[in-house]
């Protein structure tokens, strides 16, 4: 059961750094025209994807500082997730097989 529960948290981490990449990439190609944002199918997709991802990214928007046009909010947060799932695997490994490394 537990193992079970590790692998859920861990596919959740994976499809949600998914869905950050997925999210920038889009508001590139959004934002240089590529695509077409009045497409009703596009308009959602974008949506979706914004709805998604903003909770998280506006955080670490509010804390970093202006950079104009250049938003690294995504990669901060890609950074984080990745040290999540680190950590996951890390507190799964203590857990299921009784080690004692430092989770860190």
């Amino acid at each position: 059961m537990i193992r079970a529960l590790f692998w859920l948290a861990d596919q959740l981490l994976y499809l949600y750094i998914w869905a950050v990449i997925l999210a920038a990439v889009f508001s590139m190609l959004a934002s240089f025209g590529v695509l077409d944002t009045r497409n009703r199918i596009v308009w959602t997709i974008g949506d979706f994807l914004y709805r998604v991802t903003e909770p998280a990214l506006r955080p670490i928007r509010n804390i970093l500082p202006n950079l104009g046009g250049i938003d690294l909010s995504p990669l901060i947060l890609l950074l984080l997730l990745q040290a999540a799932r680190m950590l996951l695997a890390s507190i799964y490994e203590s857990v299921v097989f009784g080690t004692l490394r430092p989770l860190l």
